[in-house]
């Protein structure tokens, strides 16, 4: 009776917690990120760019004449000592260097008292999805350390597998919000054909949908619960810990072992997807777990797939404010002041490379309505990042000249493909489809 009056509290004061007013909710982030810029020994970051007054002295640059010339990337292919990396082997030792310096200057480690997590399963519908007869199953994934359920988090997941599937079929996990919830921010653009969701099970595939914000809440005032508020016991996160986008990935990771574990599935083709900032967390997936086959990476700008040092769109310092300080681990806001983004160890290209030898489909929309997230940026990342598929003996993104709007650069292992909407990734579906039906069919002859 103690443990369940005190697991009950808990609970209340965890849920309390993520219902507090707007207003509170900014003042326990500002609070936390003033605390946390002391810890790591910054006064002050850089102003960050303003996307918004195109005459504000710091306004957003998207006049591809004035990015200028780029600080040298970080080296992938010669090591901390300086030597070059020419096999394999030599690439696994230095992906796990590179990994090191993403875990303690960018999106942070992992604590080893992360939980487990235990699936339970609440119910099953079965409906019609696109056209398609589905088995809808929904999970709720909770801690499973110390034998009792943590109330920090209960992890929403629902699994659409088609009724007449047969044998083991691929899966994609999309980083996604509740059904019937809006996104936040301004509304975007609906596809006037099949979702992405209906164009897969149409396939005769499965499609999850994990919400993400059921991991780990999306603002600094949640850093105190969620996984990352369960495996600190609530306490500030250390210099070097992870943020909400490598939170959010080690969710994917957890919906992963239960994916593997289902005989429906074919754990060689699951792929992960996501936009924005589940573009971001999508690419943090396929970096840190190499079980995931495939990547589709949406408009995931700076952060995600987008060079740093290319000044267009959002900026580093844009990151280091308090709106989104919380993605990252502290020690990467030191690059916003007093350290330059020249002086970060590692770039997209770094995150992409990570990937390697496996498939990754970049996209974002056009200029004019997703210039923020820098889609060329994007691309030249990839193109940096390629030489280590080359490398483990596969080719990356090829192609030398940028792609015209609508046109898919897939003859690789990276796709690009810049689609004429908005940030969103509709119009990129059935492009990625067939990119992944055409990846996964040449796996399988191997």
């Amino acid at each position: 009776m103690k443990y369940a009056f005190v697991l009950g509290a808990a609970l209340l004061a965890a849920t309390a917690a993520f219902a507090q007013p707007d207003a509170e909710r900014q003042a326990a982030t500002e609070k936390d990120y003033r605390a946390t810029l002391g810890r790591v020994g910054v006064q002050q970051i850089r102003p960050g760019a303003d996307g918004f007054n195109r005459q504000a002295a710091n306004a957003a640059n998207y006049d591809e004449a004035r990015v200028g010339t780029l600080p040298p990337l970080p080296a992938l292919l010669t090591d901390a000592q300086g030597r070059p990396v020419a096999s394999r082997g030599d690439w696994q030792r230095r992906r796990r260097e590179l990994i090191a310096l993403l875990d303690s200057e960018m999106y942070g480690r992992v604590p080893a008292n992360a939980p487990g997590v235990r699936w339970e399963f609440t119910n099953q519908e079965f409906r019609s999805v696109g056209g398609v007869a589905v088995v809808t199953r929904r999970y709720l994934g909770r801690a499973a350390n110390f034998g009792l359920d943590a109330p920090f988090f209960g992890i929403e997941l629902t699994i659409d597998m088609p009724e007449r599937a047969q044998g083991r079929i691929p899966v994609i996990v999309e980083f996604g919000f509740p059904e019937g919830a809006r996104p936040p921010g301004p509304p975007r653009p609906q596809p006037s054909g099949p979702t992405g969701r209906e164009q897969v099970l149409q396939r005769g595939w499965g499609f999850a949908v994990l919400v993400a914000t059921t991991v780990q809440a999306d603002d600094g005032a949640g850093l105190r619960q969620g996984v990352i508020g369960f495996a600190s016991a609530g306490r500030p996160r250390g210099n070097d810990e992870w943020g909400t986008l490598r939170a959010w990935a080690w969710g994917a990771s957890r919906v992963y072992d239960l994916l593997a574990a289902d005989p429906r599935v074919d754990r060689r083709r699951i792929a992960i997807e996501g936009l924005s900032r589940y573009g971001k967390a999508a690419l943090v997936t396929m970096a840190y777990d190499e079980r995931f086959s495939l990547g589709f990476i949406g408009s995931s700008g700076a952060g995600g797939a987008k060079l740093l040092r290319r000044d267009y769109g959002e900026r580093m310092s844009n990151l280091a404010a308090s709106g989104e300080y919380h993605w990252f681990a502290p020690n990467f806001l030191r690059y916003a002041g007093p350290r330059e983004v020249a002086d970060l160890p590692v770039d997209a290209h770094t995150l992409i490379a990570m990937a390697a030898p496996r498939a990754l489909f970049i996209g974002a929309g056009n200029f004019a309505e997703d210039g923020w997230v820098d889609p060329r940026g994007s691309w030249e990342a990839a193109r940096a990042a390629s030489p280590v598929w080359r490398l483990l003996g596969q080719e990356g993104l090829v192609g030398d000249a940028y792609p015209a709007i609508n046109q898919a650069q897939d003859s690789g292992r990276i796709a690009f493909r810049q689609h004429d909407g908005g940030h969103t990734n509709g119009p990129n579906w059935p492009a990625f489809l067939a990119f992944a039906a055409r990846i996964w069919e040449l796996d399988g002859r191997r």
